[in-house]
């Protein structure tokens, strides 16, 4: 089950998540149909690092946070999922190509600096640190194209 947080006050479960993938997110625009009404959605801005997406539906902007089981449990007991985990290197949850590199070797980043630019789908994706640290490598180079879980850099 997938639960969703939109704008930080309203939430919903999908109970059938099995089917869902958010990394399918990187489509620009998509219409669902939902109790006989129809709802036009543009993604505007992807976080796969920390599952928050900014949707502009019929018009109007939301920000939606997408919590797995895993994290669901995690926060029933009181622990944040991305605490007390070291994050070694950044990969790409999508395949595409690497638009633009904003980082070099030897570089100190704080969380949620960005890091990479990914163009999917016609869609330029900005991939943000998931932690504070020092880049010790970038493994890919401006141009390449790359597939899903490629590394991208390596953290000290």
């Amino acid at each position: 089950m997938l639960q969703f947080t939109v704008n930080e006050k309203f939430k919903f479960d999908i109970e059938n998540s099995a089917s869902i993938d958010v990394s399918a997110l990187n489509t620009t625009t998509f219409h669902v149909l939902k109790d006989n009404k129809s709802f036009d959605i543009e993604v505007v801005e992807t976080d796969f690092n920390s599952n928050i997406f900014v949707l502009k539906v019929n018009g109007n902007i939301y920000e939606v946070k997408a919590k797995d089981e895993l994290e669901q449990l995690l926060s029933k007991m009181g622990i944040d999922a991305a605490s007390g985990i070291k994050v070694n290197e950044l990969k790409a949850p999508m395949p595409g190509a690497v638009v633009s590199i904003e980082v070099e070797v030897g570089q100190e980043v704080g969380k949620g600096d960005a890091l990479i630019v990914l163009e999917a789908m016609k869609m330029e994706n900005i991939l943000k640190s998931p932690t504070d640290g020092v880049i010790k490598d970038i493994k890919v180079a401006k141009g390449q194209n790359i597939d899903k879980n490629t590394i991208l850099i390596v953290f000290e």
